[in-house]
């Protein structure tokens, strides 16, 4: 064996040793719960509350519109991150349908505002 790597295996058992023993607390990380599925009827119900169609929908969760149509009418359900969004979706729909929270929306379109007031200054400065 490298001397190299008998080196960082035998560091790595002392790491361990001392871990066992209390001395060390190693690093974790604890990982959300996987969202719960969603029926048929779940689907249709958010989209409802979202007042968008199928094909709206299906924008916004990066699908297609023959797949929320699957879900829909139960021949297959949601899964992965399209059923994370729309779990993520009952509880701050504003996320779904605009990729960023309510108030970051409003301060970007303040600062949109502010920017084409600038500009218009700036048009009336030249011509003059």
């Amino acid at each position: 064996m490298e001397p190299k790597l008998f080196a960082e295996l035998l560091e790595s058992v002392n790491e361990a040793l001392e871990h066992a023993k209390g001395k060390r607390d190693l690093k974790t990380t604890v990982l959300p719960a996987p969202p719960k599925p969603m029926h048929a009827r779940d689907v249709r119900k958010l989209r409802t509350r979202l007042h968008a169609s199928q094909a709206v929908f299906a924008s916004c969760l990066n699908v297609s519109t023959k797949l929320v149509q699957a879900w829909e009418s139960d021949r297959r359900t949601p899964e992965g991150a399209a059923l994370r969004l729309m779990r993520l979706a009952e509880q701050a729909p504003e996320l779904l349908l605009t990729g960023a929270p309510e108030s970051d929306s409003r301060k970007r379109a303040k600062r949109s505002k502010r920017v084409a007031a600038q500009r218009g200054s700036l048009s009336r400065a030249k011509s003059a």
